[in-house]
This record gives structure tokens, sequence and C-alpha cells, in this order.
């Protein structure tokens, strides 16, 4: 039966799992070698991966501090060939940052050629740099030579690498790092090494320190380009306790007399991690939007230093106003986040306090100390077994070189002679204790007999046996030292603060750059300003045109007189102000806008169109322009017929692009924009229908589409379509026990004292107007 299908011989499925599971598996994997490979830095020399394989690739380049200089794409290759198997970009990119002086407390890397500056410009190519390490890299590289940490394959297994570096600091925080992992980040300021180092002498005597105490040897980060820490004691000891927090960060400033009273402000350290450029171009923003008016210019007169001039529009200004606006307005005052996450032991992350990193450091050194220890232990046995071959060779001078001379095989002969050992000590002039136990009674090891063999002759001399003794006590009484040390943690200790005060010594005050930097002082709360303290209150005269021409005129004028417009425009708006007057604009886009009265362009020609102070959109029309009030209520309706009251104080715009307050839709327009001045308001619409209704039935709103103000029927137009009979025309406010008035034209005005008949609720029809009320159905 052909067509009978043979189960059999069917391929079996294939395993499968689950998508989330396979997904979920993966993820994890590139976040763990992100958390543990390239984002967080190790607890313990405080490095990346990357950088550790710059650093320790440059070593095997042998580029030493005191050497020579190599291409920086020579070591950038060679990171990249033999550890670290990325971009090459990416490594000299994090190679020239270890050079940069303005981004690293102290630097790893000493660079030749073109390596960035605090501009933001960037390093020149790899090809056209060159690099060696610093004397502060040789000290985080200190007894890689001597079994100090422990070596892994490189990523093909043809290399070995060091997993940490045996640091002599706590380059951790002396650094600090940044960086951002999966689901977590780090970012760690720099300090002083010497505080580091008075912090970590002062754990070593006081293993249960409390973490506050060490806000006496660590008083806060120490920014490689100075500037001033405001932020105030009790948090900076929080911080540094929980291991997160932030610090306000200053420039440094002061004031430099020009004469006549003259002075300008000179900042002479910016923040960490601000970009001159940057900060430069929004300050010159600040004096263009005139957000801070008492600034009249920025200049940048940097060269090696920083020299920021900041020019004030008055020498009547107060340097500290000026100063505390530019701090709320810019860069000048930055907030730096501290966030302590790091690898303990190079493989948990966890957010740490000062005083756990600074343990694991020196638990670290410890550890370093102790393995140097055996290993310097084992060179001196074997250098011991050496000299005691030496020795005995030299007292059976004789009997050595006969063999040499005419055995066949002359080491086995060495290594088979008995040299009767006690004879040798008994013959000696000094006391003779071999360190180590012979391969047999009388006999020379192995070590010993190829030592022998490949002495040189002339060393056959009387005064090369006193010195081999003399080689000999002295490793014996340091391997007593060193057995010592080993047997007691207290003498471990002592050594760790030696080496740490050696640290001091070197890398202190006196180093290069070594001196704290970053200053301390109080924050000095600057109150707000308000607008009208910082500009010369002067009278004006706000003339708007019809096309939406604005200008100012020195002084009140009379509002009468005939002014100069461009051919088809005309007067629309004119009003007295003063210069510390905000004005507000209402579109037919239902957004309100903010203009300051001394921004307006002069009044000697035709002034500028609005629009290029404010986002007016050009199928905008000015529905209203006048003085801001903050105490006022305000009416604002649409041509549906739908409004709204709304406190003046909450339509003031922050930006150019204005604030929306009346939401309209398909053909309605924002058209009525009035004060409340009463309890009642009274509407009409375009096909004369009067309402009057109290003002207590609308809403109080900040923003939306508002309640129905006038009911309005729909009628068909001339084209077939439905199109709305009327629509709003005119809205007033008044006092019920007053009545209203309105203009009738040619200097006239009625006044209608009683308006019962006209009276009724919200959103009604409304009845033909009283008698005497204009024509075009407005109230002005």
């Amino acid at each position: 039966m052909n067509d009978m299908i043979d189960d059999e011989n069917l391929p079996l499925p294939a395993t499968t799992e689950p998508l989330r599971r396979a997904i979920g598996e993966r993820y994890l994997t590139y976040a763990l070698s992100t958390i543990m490979h390239r984002a967080l830095p190790d607890a313990r020399d405080g490095l990346k991966p990357v950088h550790r394989r710059i650093l320790y690739a440059m070593r095997e380049l042998k580029l030493n501090a005191t050497g020579g200089f190599r291409k920086s794409a020579k070591i950038s290759g060679d990171v990249m060939g033999n550890y670290h198997p990325h971009g090459d970009a990416a490594i000299y990119d994090a190679m020239a940052r270890l050079a940069q002086d303005f981004n690293v407390r102290y630097p790893l890397v000493d660079g030749q050629g073109n390596f960035g500056n605090i501009d933001g410009d960037n390093p020149a190519a790899s090809r056209y740099t060159e690099a060696r390490m610093t004397a502060v890299a040789e000290a985080l590289l200190e007894g890689l030579n001597e079994n100090a940490v422990d070596y892994r394959d490189n990523y093909d297994g043809t290399l070995t690498e060091p997993v940490v570096l045996p640091a002599t600091f706590p380059n951790l925080l002396a650094n600090g790092a940044s960086g951002i992992a999966v689901g977590m980040a780090t970012n760690i300021p720099p300090h002083n090494i010497a505080e580091l180092c008075d912090a970590c002498l002062h754990m070593i005597k006081t293993p249960d320190v409390r973490d506050d105490t060490l806000l006496n040897y660590v008083q806060g980060p120490d920014f490689p380009t100075g500037g001033v820490i405001v932020e105030p004691r009790e948090n900076i000891a929080q911080a540094y306790r929980t291991g997160r927090g932030s610090f306000r960060l200053r420039c440094k400033w002061e004031q430099e007399d020009l004469g006549r009273g003259q002075w300008q402000i000179v900042v002479t350290e910016i923040p960490y991690q601000v970009q001159k450029s940057k900060l430069i171009e929004k300050l010159a923003e600040l004096i263009q939007t005139k957000k801070v008016p008492i600034l009249a210019d920025v200049r940048d007169e940097s060269a090696d230093d920083i020299r920021v001039i900041l020019e004030p529009r008055s020498k009547n200004v107060d340097p500290e106003i000026l100063m505390g606006m530019l701090f709320r307005n810019s860069d000048l005052e930055v907030r730096f986040s501290l966030n302590m996450n790091v690898l303990i032991d190079g493989v948990t992350p966890k957010v740490c306090s000062m005083k756990e990193v600074l343990r694991a450091f020196l638990d670290f050194r410890r550890e370093v100390l102790i393995r140097r220890s055996q290993h310097r232990m084992e060179k001196i046995d074997h250098r011991l077994e050496v000299l005691e071959g030496f020795i005995i060779a030299f007292l059976n001078l004789d009997r050595v070189i006969d063999i040499i001379r005419y055995d066949d095989a002359p080491k086995q002969a060495l290594m088979a002679e008995d040299w009767g050992l006690d004879h040798v000590r008994a013959t000696s002039e000094h006391d003779y204790v071999s360190p180590l136990p012979a391969k047999g009674e009388g006999e020379l090891s192995e070590v010993q007999a190829e030592a022998i063999l490949n002495m040189r002759l002339r060393s056959l001399r009387r005064l090369e046996e006193l010195e081999l003794i003399r080689e000999r006590d002295a490793l014996m009484e340091e391997r007593a030292a060193l057995e010592d040390l080993l047997e007691s943690e207290g003498l471990q200790w002592d050594r760790i603060s030696e080496q740490l005060r050696e640290t001091k010594l070197q890398f202190g005050k006196n180093y290069e750059g070594g001196a704290r930097r970053t200053v301390f002082a109080e924050a000095g709360e600057v109150e707000e300003v308000p607008l009208e303290a910082m500009i010369e209150r002067e009278p004006i005269t706000v003339v708007c045109s019809k096309m939406g021409w604005v200008r100012a005129m020195s002084g009140h004028i009379d509002l009468n007189r005939e002014l100069k417009f461009k051919d088809g425009d005309g007067p629309r708006f004119i009003f007295h102000a003063e210069t510390t007057d905000r004005l507000l604009v209402f579109g037919t886009n239902g957004r309100f806008y903010t203009v300051s009265a001394a921004n307006l362009p002069g009044g000697r020609g035709m002034g500028e169109p609005l629009r290029l102070m404010v986002d007016l959109p050009n199928e905008a029309e000015i529905v209203d322009f006048f003085i801001h009030a903050p105490e006022r209520k305000l009416l604002v309706a649409s041509s549906a017929g739908d409004g709204f009251v709304v406190a003046e104080q909450d339509v003031i715009a922050q930006t150019r692009t204005g604030k929306q307050v009346l939401n309209v839709k398909d053909d309605a327009k924002a058209v009525i924009c009035k004060p409340v001045v009463g309890d009642h308001v009274a509407i009409v619409s375009k096909n004369g229908r009067f309402l009057v209704f109290p003002v207590s039935e609308l809403p109080e709103m900040g923003r939306g589409k508002g309640v129905r103000l006038q009911k309005y029927n729909m009628a068909r137009g001339r084209q077939g379509t439905l199109e709305l009979d009327g629509g709003l025309s005119d809205i007033a406010t008044f006092n019920w026990s007053e009545g209203l008035s309105w203009s009738m034209g040619g200097g006239k005005t009625r006044h209608e004292p009683d308006l019962t008949e006209w009276l009724g609720k919200r959103a009604g029809v409304g009845k033909k107007p009283p008698y005497g009320f204009p024509r075009d159905f407005k109230f002005s």
C-alpha cells in the first residue's frame, strides 16, 4: 500500500523551548555581561575592563612614565588584538579620556598631541597622537610581577591578563566612574587621594569607624575642574552613608573692578563635565531672550585657564543677584548625582557607602600584601638554595673543579657526591644553617648543581665567597621578617599603613595637581527677584497695528496722536504702560502669549512683527493685547458661543509657544477676552439676540472648551450647507445694580438701568436688543 504513511521514517520534531524562556535566558546573559564586563567598575582598583586592559597593554609595551611615547594607534591596536575584541574607536576614546585632565582627577595616560579640550572638541585621530603611562597608572600596576593578583586567559586563550590591578590607592573614589548597565547605573565623583589615604589610615586604626566620622577626612568630592560645592554637610554625609545622593556644584567667580564704578564678573572655574562652548551658547541665549535682563554681554577670554567675562547691564546691579539668576538659568550651577553602584570582588553589583568601598579596598590591599609576601618568600627560598650550593662549592673548590674537568656527567656527579655538610659547617668561618632540606644528607640538589655549573670563573674569588655569605645572612633576616608578617595581622596592617603614607606623600599636595581644587561654601540663597527690580522703570506707550507690528514709544503720549504706519496698515491697540509690565496677547487659536514690555522694539521706526517675539501661527489673528494684572479674572469665549472664566495669573506663558487656554476646533475661533468687572454677563449674537445671565453660572477653569453661553440655530446656507445662524458677536460684564451702558457712536452713550426683560438662564437664545443698541451688535 504505497499511499500509506510510514510513521517510523518521519523526522522527529526538533526540541523546542518557550519563547519567553529563550529570550529571558539570552537577555539575562547579555545583562550580566554588560554589568560585569562593561559598565560597572571594580571596587578594588576602580577600573572597568577596557581601562584595565589599556593600562596592562601599555605596561607590556614598556610605556613607563619616564620612558618614550608610542603612537596611540599602536596602543589601541594592541589592546584590541590581544585583550579587548571591540572597536578600536571605542578603545581610543576610552584611552583619550584617561589623558584629559579636565575629565579625570588623576590622569592615567600622559598624552602628547590633541586629546580634546574642555570646549567639547574631540581628540585628534589615533594616528596623530602619542601616549605613555603616568606615575599614577604605574602605582595601579605596582606588584603585577610579584603574583599580587590572579590572571585569566584572554578572549582567544593565547595570552593572559590580570583579573584586577593591585592598586596602591582607592582609585574608584580618586578618579570616580560613570556607566549605564542593564537595569542599573553608576555615577561616582572624583576625590582627593591624600584625603582618601587619611580616611583609610583611620579605618585601619578604628575598623568600626562611623560613616559620619569619615567626613572629617574626606570632606567631599574634589573635581578636576575645581568649582564650589554648596551642598549642606548633612546632605553630603547622608549621600556617603547610603551611596546615593547629589552635590550642588557652582562655578568659581570673582568681581573685577574696572574703575569709575564699572565692574565685571570673571568666571575662573566651571562645574565638572560642563562644556565651556555650550555654556557660553546658553549664556548668550539668555541675553538674546532677555531671561536675565541685567546681563548685558558674555565673552570667552580663556587660554590655558578658564576666563569667562560676564558684563552687567548696569553698574548698579548687585553681583550676587546677577549670579543667583545665572545659577538658576544656566549650567554655572549643576547638580552632580552620586550612585555608588560597584562590583564587590569583581562579581556582585551593590550600592555601597563610602565606608564599604574603602573597606573593600583595604581588604584587597591586605590580600595583595600577603600574596606579594608569599611570592617574595618563594624567591628567597630559591635564592637561599642556590647560595647554599655556591658556599659548598667554595668550601670544596678543588673537588668541584676536578669533577667538572674530568667527569663525563658533571651534573650527576655533583649531585651524587657526598660533600659532608657537617665538615663544611665546621670548616666555615660563619655559622651556616640551611633553610631548606637537602636532597640527601650531604648531597646537592639539581638546582644547586645547575647553578654551580653555570657559575663564572671570575667568581671563584675569596671576596665573592664573603659576598655570598653576607647575601645569605641578609636573605635569612628578610625571610624571618616575612614569616612574622604573614603570621601577624597587626604587622600586615602596619605595612599597609606605611604604604598608604608613602602613596599620600607621593601624590599629595606636593604632586602636580595633588592639592584640593574644589572648595566648599554656603549656598547663600538668593531670593526670587521680580522683573521690575531688574529693569529700570520708565513710562512707554505700546502701539500695535492691524497687521501685528508692535513698538514702544518713549513716555506716555497722547493716545489720539496720529502715528505713522506701513502702507495699508493702521492702528489697532494703543495704551500706556511701563517697562516693568508684562503684556498678554490672546490669539484666535485660544492661546495666551506673554511679552515683556522692556523687550519691545523702540518707537523710532515701524516696530517689529509680534510674530517674531512669540510663536503665533500665521493663520491665527490677535484677539486682544493688554497689560497683565495678576488679580483680575478674564472671560474668554469662542465664536461658537462657548466660554468660561479664567484667573489671569493662570494664563501667563513661560515660553514663546504660549499657553493653550481656550480649546477651539472646526471652524470656531476665539473671539472674546474681557475682564470680569461685575456680577452679570450680557451677550449678543451676530443675528441680534441679546441675553443677560449671572456670572456665577460660568465655571472658573484653567483650560478647556468651556460651557454654552448662548444658543445658536443651524441654517442652510447658499450652497446648501448647514451654517451657524448667528454666532457670538460681543460680551460685556456689569453690576446688576448699576445697569449697563454702551456706546452709540458720535461720542454718545446710552445707559439701560433695568435689564430684567433680557435676564435668563445661561445657554438661552435671548431676545431683541434694547432700544438704541448699535447695529453692529458691539458694546463699544
